[in-house]
């Protein structure tokens, strides 16, 4: 059988994605780069006064925005090369990433890596949202490795997972038009990974409800969703 160049659907092919891709170094994939990013525009100063690649930036966003670059794709190669499957939800934003961060470069203005996460949200919650009107709830290409969940379950998640992407692209474009570089980078890497905690343990009600390993006298009693 051919296995796919993406993760697999949600639901399929479900021994060979838990054992290729443990939830643990899924995370870490998805979430190292934005570190990197972070610790970079911390030493960014240190970056551009000490490494001769770097010394013709103004900003310590440019520097982080180049190191953030070669995470992206360092990750997504990682995850081929350990998994020889693509994550697809940082495959889109790396692309956006690359893009993005390459035009801030060439320009040496930083505000189109400020504009990718605005842009890359808003394009998940209409990837989200056209999913659910064809009847796929494709938050299962995310989560399907952390939770077993019924369809209506999944459908219910997604649905909330796509305002939530919403949310996230219009508190991006007030941050960024009216804080700093720093306080920005701070948010975009801190607050915005805090926001999606509180929101994922927000869900944990719903999400026991709908779970396959719950017994299906339980899942009755949700009528209140």
């Amino acid at each position: 059988m051919t296995s796919s160049l993406f993760e697999p659907e949600p639901g399929k092919d479900k021994e060979a994605s838990s054992a290729s891709m443990p939830p643990a170094l899924k995370l870490s994939l998805e979430m190292g780069p934005l570190v990197i990013f972070f610790v970079a525009n911390f030493f960014g100063q240190w970056l551009i006064d000490h490494v001769p690649l770097f010394s013709s930036f103004e900003k310590p966003i440019f520097p982080a925005t180049a190191l953030f670059m070669i995470a992206i794709i360092s990750s997504l190669a990682t995850s081929w090369i350990l998994a020889r499957r693509v994550l697809v939800m940082p495959l889109v934003s790396g692309v956006f990433v690359l893009i993005f961060g390459s035009l801030t470069l060439w320009l040496q203005d930083a505000t189109f890596v400020k504009i990718k996460p605005t842009i890359t949200s808003v394009l998940f919650a209409l990837i989200l949202f056209g999913g659910l009107l064809f009847k796929k709830s494709l938050l299962g290409y995310v989560f399907d490795s952390a939770f077993q969940l019924d369809a209506e379950g999944w459908r219910k998640l997604t649905f909330r997972w796509a305002f939530f992407f919403l949310f996230l692209a219009l508190v991006n474009e007030i941050i960024w038009r009216n804080f700093s570089d720093d306080f920005w980078t701070n948010f975009h890497v801190l607050a915005s990974t805090i926001f999606t905690f509180i929101f994922l343990a927000t869900q944990m009600p719903m999400i026991m409800r709908h779970s396959l390993e719950q017994p299906p006298s339980d899942k009755n009693e949700d009528h209140a969703d």
